[in-house]
């Protein structure tokens, strides 16, 4: 007996599928159904820590941590090793500049994407300073980095603030705060100048309505400045914070609010023990320069302190030939 058609749900009346039931099972003398080669079965999936490919076939790495979370990370260059690490909700992506730069000047520069952002595991839990800095421990550990310079960008620079705080400076040579979160950024009794409570809620209210729009509001007004008399931020820079920022995990981003907002990295400065350099604009409005660059290089001893005129929060971006030549001038300074 010929089988009965497919009947596809959803839809209204008996729509065949040429080959009936069988074309779907796969039953011999029926047109098989051709599985997409690129959906793994589970004794397809790679085993923790290896490198498993992409959809255009190239590898992709990724180093799990302690709890099976996978970070992914970009291995570019050879030379002495540079971390990057990322800010709020982006990932690795939104430092292509510099690390295409740094690269291609003698280091091998390596960059992250944070738990629960881009392309790395999106976890339940875990999504707080401590737990960032133990998985790029894991990072710098699985690699076997040394002479690391990091640097970090937003949340990122809480993130190497609080690894330093946290696993000391063993494996690590230099550290950059660029547009940084350290040393608080909440306002509290013991930080009266910081931001108020009031802001952050407004952020989180808008994550949990409708997240896709607070990043739109993000990119299009205070985060490149493009809310300021004369700015022209392209079009391209803003969709790109937007597609990164919507590749981060609802919970993961919407907690990692609280992470850069009230997390006190006061004592983590105060162990630095390698030379530091700090990058803030002035005009940074996600970050204000009195919270974060200014207050951080004053806790840090020996810091120096560049300030771009002017500048926004994502300077990465606005500013993204002057930072990769001040990055690249103190990382020659320690290799001189």
């Amino acid at each position: 007996m010929a089988d009965d058609p497919v009947v596809l749900p959803g839809r209204s009346g008996r729509s065949a599928h040429p080959g009936g039931r069988a074309a779907v099972h796969g039953r011999a003398g029926r047109s098989p159904y051709r599985r997409d080669p690129l959906l793994a079965r589970r004794h397809d999936l790679p085993p923790q820590g290896s490198r498993r490919p992409d959809r255009e076939g190239r590898p992709m790495s990724f180093v799990t941590t302690a709890d099976g979370t996978q970070i992914y990370y970009k291995d570019w260059g050879a030379g002495r090793p540079v971390v990057l690490s990322h800010g709020w909700p982006l990932n690795s992506d939104s430092w292509e500049a510099q690390q295409l730069f740094l690269a291609g000047n003698g280091y091998r520069v390596i960059a992250h994407d944070r738990r629960g952002h881009g392309r790395s595991s999106q976890t339940w839990h875990g999504n707080e300073m401590d737990t960032y800095a133990d998985d790029l421990a894991a990072l710098l550990e699985s690699l076997d980095l040394r002479e690391v310079t990091l640097i970090g960008f937003s949340t990122g620079g809480g993130e190497i603030t609080r690894y330093l705080g946290r696993h000391g400076s063993a494996r690590v040579a230099q550290a950059v705060l660029v547009s940084a979160v350290p040393p608080l950024m909440v306002r509290r009794d013991d930080n009266p100048g910081g931001v108020p409570i009031e802001v952050f809620d407004g952020i989180r209210a808008g994550s949990a309505a409708d997240r896709s729009q607070l990043y739109r509001d993000l990119a299009d007004g205070p985060f490149f400045g493009n809310n300021r008399p004369g700015a022209d931020i392209s079009e391209g820079i803003r969709r790109a914070f937007w597609l990164q920022s919507m590749a981060a995990g609802h919970r993961n981003a919407y907690e990692s609010i609280a992470a850069f907002s009230a997390t006190d990295f006061r004592g983590d400065l105060a162990t630095f023990d390698v030379p530091t350099l700090v990058i803030h604009g002035d005009d940074d409005q996600v970050v204000p320069f009195e919270v974060g660059g200014k207050a951080s290089a004053e806790l840090v001893k020996g810091a120096r302190l560049i300030v771009y005129p002017g500048a926004p929060h994502g300077i990465t971006d606005t500013h993204k030939q002057r930072l990769s030549d001040d990055l690249l001038a103190f990382l020659r300074e320690y290799d001189a």
